[in-house]
C-alpha cells in the first residue's frame, strides 16, 4: 500500500520458487534457476514495492528488508540484503565463510548464507560483515547498520509515549555505544569489541526520516531509520561513527517536504552560524565527589547566597571554559560571592539574544568549547567551593528552520492554536505545555543539567509569560482557559512538574523563578498548591530601590516610602534580591550611571546600595561590572571594563563587594532568617526628613547586627541610633572607609549610653557619613 508515494505497511506474499526473478546489476532479468542455491536456501521473498522504497530511502521500517532475517522460522538459511548503491561487487562475510551477492534492484544486494546453530539446537541469524567493492578500485569491510536490534526498549517507548522519561537524554539523540562481537570491528582486526553510534528522535508526523552527515557525504539514502510504531520515535544505530562526527536529521515531514533538522537531544553542536549537530563524547572524570556528597546532605535553601550574574562571552572575551576554570572561578573566589550564575549557556543560534532563545536544550554553547569542557569549568568551581547556577529556558523558543520549529512539518514542539503558540514580544514559539512528550522534553531537560553537569540550581527565565494566557497580548488576541480565566492551566502544570521533579532527583539544589507579578505561591511547595520553586526574584525590591536611588537626595524624602516598601511583602515568598543584566543595558544605564550627583558622590551610593542590599533580607545577586562600578552600560559584543581598576574609587567599591560578602557569608543573622519576621525589625523606618533607615537582623540564637543607611547627601553628626541591648558596639563595615576609597569618616567602638529611645533599652549618637551605610555588632 502507499501513501503519497511512501510506502507504509508490509504485506507478506508466497512467491514460487521457478517464478521468482533476479534483477541483475545490468538491468537484465534472470530466472531464479541461474543462481546455485538448493530450494531451501532460496532468497526470502520481499514485495517489490517495499524494495523499491528501500533502495530509495523511503520505507519506515527498513531493517523488516534490510540485514539478516531467517528463511523461516528456525531455518538453518537466512537471507541477507544491503544496501550499497554504485557497487560493483558485494560479499557477504561469516563466520562461516564468505558468500557472493547479487545485486536485487537499485543498489540493494541479497544473498543466502548459513544460519548460527545455537546450543540449544535453534538456529539464528548470524553476524556479517560486507565487503563492498566499487568501480574505482575501492574496497571496503564494514559493518552494517541494519542489523542490529533497537537500542530503546518497549519501556523506554512507553515512558516516552507517557510523556514519563526523566532520562528521556539517556535514550535519544546521538550516542557512542560499544557492543562485545566475535567478529569485532572490521577496520580494527584485533578487536572483539563494536563501537558506533545510535541515533533516537522523536518525529511522531514524519513520513521518512534519514541520518545525514559528513560520514556518508550527507546523503540521506544510506541511513533509513526504523519507525518504533506508535511512539512516534525513529531509531538506527551506525557501526563505525565516532564523536566528532556532524551529523542531521533529513526529514520527508508531514507536508511531504524534504527539510533538514538538527537534533532535538544534540549534546553538541556545530559553533554558529553552522547549524549541524555533533556526535559528542560526554564522559568526563569527575574530582568534585566531596562537593556533590554534601550537596546531597545539604538544603541550600537555608545557606547563604550571594550570586554573581555573568554573561560567558563578555566577561572577558575570548575565554574558553577551560579559561574561565582559571580566570573566572579565581575572581569570584576572591570576591567571595557563594555561586556563579551563567545567562543561558544551552546553544542558540544568534548572540544578540545573550541566550534566551534556543535551538540546542541538551547542547552547552558551542562558542566556548566541548561539553566535557563545560563539565571542567563546573568542576572547576566546585573545587574552588562555588556552586553554579544556569538560566533556563523553557517560555519559549526561535523559529530558526534548522531547529525545533515546525520539527515535522507539524507544530510539534509549540502549541497548535495561533493565540497561544507565538510570543510576540520576542518573536518565538511558544511550548505547547499541555502535550505531555514536549512537558517530557522540558522536565528531563531540567533534570539533565543539574545531574549530567552536576549543575547546582536554575532560574527559570520569564516565568510569568508562562503563567499568563493574556501576556502581552491586547483583548482579542487570548483565548480563555476552560474555566474563562487567564491563567495557563497547562504552563502551571508544567512548572510543578519540573519543580517537584527537579527537587525529588537532585537534592541541595535549587529552582529560582524569575517572575515580575504577584502571582501568588511561586515559592510555595506544590502539595499546598504552590509552584513549587525555592527562591523568585523580587523584582519590586529592584525596582523600587534603583527608582529611589535616581531620585536626588534632596528629593528622597517625598519618596522614603518606595525604600521601606520592600518590607511590607518580605516575607509572601523566598525571595533573591536582584539588580541583574535587564537593569545595566540599552540605555538604562549602568549602575553607578544612574546615581545622582558628582563622581564622588556616584561611587559612595553605590557602595551604600551594595551594603543595604546585602544586609536587606533575601538572597543576593549582582551582574558582573556591577562591582567594579564600570561607567559603560553592559555590552555583549565586548569585555568589561576592566581597566577602570586602576583607580582606587573602582577598586574600593570591588573591595566592599569582596568583603560584605566574607561578612555575610560567616554572618548567620544575615541569612539564617531572611524568610522569617523573627529574622528583621526596623529600629527606625520613618525618618524621611533624614533620608535614613536603621534596622537590626537577627540569627536564630538572637545575636543581633544593626544596619545604618544614610541615603542623603548630609552627614549626620552626633545622630541618636536605636539599639536593641546596651553595652560595647563596634563597626564591622562602614562604606565610608577610606579602605573603599571613602572619605574615612568612621566611629570608633564605643558603649550605648544614650538611654532608651524608639521602645529600645538603649542607644548610642553616632557620626553617620553621608550617602554611606554602617554595619555594627555588639562588643569589642
Amino acid at each position: 500500500m502507499t501513501k503519497t508515494g511512501v510506502y507504509f505497511y508490509h504485506e507478506k506474499i508466497t512467491i514460487c520458487r521457478d517464478t521468482f526473478q533476479l534483477i541483475g546489476q545490468d538491468g537484465k532479468i534472470g530466472n531464479m534457476s541461474d543462481v546455485t542455491m538448493t530450494s531451501s536456501s532460496t532468497v526470502l521473498p520481499v514485495d517489490h514495492n517495499d524494495l523499491d522504497a528501500v533502495s530509495n530511502g523511503l520505507y519506515f521500517n527498513p531493517h523488516a528488508i534490510l540485514g539478516a532475517h531467517l528463511n523461516a522460522a528456525n531455518s538453518p538459511f537466512s537471507t541477507v540484503r544491503v544496501l550499497k548503491p554504485l557497487a560493483t561487487k558485494v560479499t557477504i562475510i561469516t563466520q562461516s565463510g564468505t558468500y557472493a551477492a547479487h545485486h536485487e534492484w537499485n543498489g540493494v544486494f541479497v544473498a543466502v548464507v548459513p544460519s548460527t546453530k545455537e546450543q540449544d539446537g535453534n538456529y539464528s541469524t548470524p553476524d556479517y560483515r560486507v565487503r563492498t567493492e566499487y568501480k574505482d578500485g575501492t574496497v571496503l569491510v564494514e559493518d552494517d547498520p541494519y542489523r542490529f536490534l533497537p537500542t530503546l526498549g518497549q519501556m523506554d517507548t512507553y515512558l516516552i509515549s507517557e510523556g514519563r522519561h526523566e532520562r528521556l537524554w539517556q535514550v535519544l539523540g546521538a550516542h557512542v555505544r560499544h557492543y562485545d562481537d566475535p567478529m569485532g570491528d572490521p577496520s580494527h582486526p584485533n578487536s572483539h569489541t563494536i563501537s558506533g553510534v545510535s541515533f533516537a528522535v522523536w518525529a511522531p508526523n514524519a513520513h521518512v526520516v534519514r541520518v545525514v552527515g559528513d560520514f556518508d557525504d550527507w546523503d540521506g539514502r544510506q541511513y533509513c531509520m526504523r519507525s518504533m510504531g506508535s511512539s512516534g520515535v525513529w531509531e538506527l544505530f551506525i557501526p563505525g561513527l565516532r564523536p566528532g562526527m556532524k551529523y542531521k536529521y533529513q526529514i520527508l515531514n508531514a507536508n511531504n517536504e524534504w527539510k533538514e533538522k538538527a537534533d532535538p537531544l544534540e549534546f553538541s553542536h556545530e559553533i554558529p552560524p553552522r547549524t549541524a549537530s555533533i556526535v559528542a563524547d560526554t564522559s568526563f572524570d569527575w574530582s568534585d565527589q566531596a562537593w556533590m556528597d554534601q550537596r546531597k546532605k545539604t538544603n541550600a535553601h537555608l545557606k547563604p547566597m550571594s550570586i554573581y550574574e555573568v554573561h560567558a562571552d563578555s566577561w572577558k572575551q575570548g575565554l574558553s571554559y577551560r579559561d574561565m576554570a582559571t580566570q573566572l572561578v579565581d575572581y569570584v573566589k576572591k570576591e567571595n560571592f557563594t555561586h556563579v550564575e551563567f545567562m543561558p549557556l544551552a546553544e542558540h543560534p544568534f548572540s544578540g539574544s545573550w541566550g534566551y532563545q534556543v535551538t540546542g536544550y541538551y547542547a552547552p554553547d558551542s562558542r566556548f568549547g566541548s561539553p566535557q569542557d563545560f563539565k571542567y569549568l563546573v568542576n572547576a568551581f566546585h573545587k574552588a567551593g562555588i556552586g553554579v547556577i544556569m538560566d533556563w529556558v523553557p517560555a519559549h523558543f526561535p523559529k530558526d528552520d534548522f531547529a525545533l520549529a515546525r520539527f515535522d512539518g507539524t507544530p510539534l514542539y509549540e502549541n497548535p492554536d495561533p493565540m497561544r503558540g507565538e510570543q510576540p514580544d520576542w518573536g518565538t514559539y511558544i511550548f505547547n505545555f499541555g502535550r505531555r512528550e514536549v512537558r517530557n522534553f522540558l522536565v528531563a531537560n531540567a533534570v539533565y543539567w543539574l545531574k549530567e553537569f552536576h549543575v547546582d540550581g536554575l532560574r527559570v527565565d520569564a516565568v510569568a509569560s508562562m503563567l499568563y494566557l493574556d501576556y502581552s497580548r491586547k483583548p482579542g488576541q487570548w483565548r480563555p482557559n476552560r474555566f474563562g480565566g487567564r491563567e495557563n492551566l497547562e504552563a502551571i502544570d508544567f512548572l510543578k512538574e519540573a519543580t517537584a521533579t527537579a527537587y525529588k532527583d537532585n537534592p541541595g539544589t535549587v529552582i529560582i523563578a524569575e517572575e515580575s507579578t504577584a502571582w501568588p505561591g511561586v515559592t510555595a511547595p506544590t502539595n499546598a498548591g504552590g509552584l513549587g520553586f525555592g527562591f523568585k526574584w523580587n523584582m519590586g525590591w529592584m525596582h523600587d530601590t534603583l527608582s529611589y536611588l535616581k531620585e536626588q537626595p534632596i528629593n528622597r524624602k517625598w519618596h522614603h516610602n518606595e525604600i521601606t516598601f520592600s518590607m511590607v511583602y518580605a516575607y509572601t515568598e523566598h525571595y533573591v534580591l536582584p539588580i541583574s543584566h535587564d537593569e545595566v543595558v540599552y540605555g538604562k544605564k549602568s549602575l553607578i550611571g544612574k546615581m545622582p550627583g558628582n563622581d564622588r558622590e556616584r561611587f559612595a551610593q553605590v557602595r551604600e546600595l551594595f551594603a543595604y542590599q546585602w544586609t536587606h533580607p533575601g538572597r543576593k545577586l549582582t551582574f558582573m561590572g556591577n562591582e567594579i562600578a564600570q561607567w559603560g552600560e553592559w555590552d555583549y559584543r565586548k569585555s568589561l571594563d576592566w581597566v577602570c581598576l586602576q583607580s582606587p574609587d573602582h577598586r574600593g567599591v570591588q573591595t566592599l563587594v569582596a568583603d560584605l560578602n566574607r561578612y555575610y557569608r560567616a554572618t548567620p543573622a544575615l541569612w539564617e532568617e531572611d524568610f522569617d519576621q523573627k529574622g528583621f525589625q526596623w529600629l527606625t523606618s520613618d525618618d524621611a526628613d533624614h533620608n535614613t533607615l536603621s534596622y537590626v537582623r537577627y540569627d536564630s540564637h538572637g545575636h543581633p547586627v544593626v544596619v545604618i543607611v544614610n541615603f542623603s547627601g548630609s552627614q549626620w553628626n552626633n545622630y541618636q541610633v536605636a539599639l536593641p541591648q546596651g553595652g560595647s558596639w563596634h563597626e564591622v563595615i562602614n562604606t565610608d572607609d577610606k579602605r573603599y576609597d571613602g572619605a574615612g569618616v568612621v566611629n570608633q567602638p564605643f558603649e550605648a549610653t544614650g538611654g532608651p529611645f524608639h521602645s529600645r533599652p538603649a542607644s548610642a549618637y553616632l557620626t553617620i557619613p553621608a550617602l554611606s551605610a554602617i554595619i555594627l555588632e555588639p562588643g569589642q
